[in-house]
């Protein structure tokens, strides 16, 4: 009877692991396409490390910079990259647990591209609008930034009245 415990106990951890495996597959890939398509001009990348520690499973996302003289830059996306780079990894990281935990695919940015390099947040605009297409999802972004306005697929503009506020629609 021990026996067979322990073969359904290892099982269940292999199933486990396969599953986390694709899961943060999946994450890394979604990750490195949209700091591909943001920042177009370097070729920035997600890897992941799985291990086990104190018996539960343990993910690092660690992103990767290929310069162009070959070196390559790696680190903790807080720790080795700017803040554009951490903004484009938590959008995305937050769309995934929306996506997989079956919540309604609903985003709510208020002014959350500020460490933008002008430069790149007309791709972020275009990524943003391509993900939404695809996961059937929607952002709720509030920006100043017209390249962000131009990318969306409705944009409205927020008008004070004397009895509170005023909707016009932009695009």
């Amino acid at each position: 009877e021990q026996d067979l415990c322990d073969l359904v106990c290892e099982l269940f951890r292999q199933l486990i692991d396969a599953e986390v495996g694709a899961g943060v597959k999946a994450v890394e890939g979604l990750l490195t396409e949209g700091l591909s398509a943001v920042f177009n001009d370097q070729e920035i990348s997600v890897r992941s490390e799985v291990g086990v520690h104190r018996g539960k499973v343990s993910v690092d996302l660690i992103t990767q910079q290929v310069q162009e003289d070959g070196t390559v830059t790696e680190g903790s996306t807080n720790d080795a990259f700017g803040g554009a780079v951490t903004t484009v990894q938590s959008i995305l990281l937050r769309l995934t647990v929306v996506m997989r935990r079956g919540l309604r695919p609903l985003l709510l940015l208020d002014e959350a591209l500020p460490a933008f390099d002008s430069n790149y947040v007309d791709a972020m605009g275009k990524f943003l609008r391509l993900l939404c297409e695809r996961l059937g999802a929607n952002i709720l972004l509030v920006t100043h930034n017209t390249a962000l306005v131009e990318a969306a697929h409705k944009a409205y503009r927020i008008r004070r009245t004397a009895t509170g506020a005023r909707f016009d629609l932009v695009s």
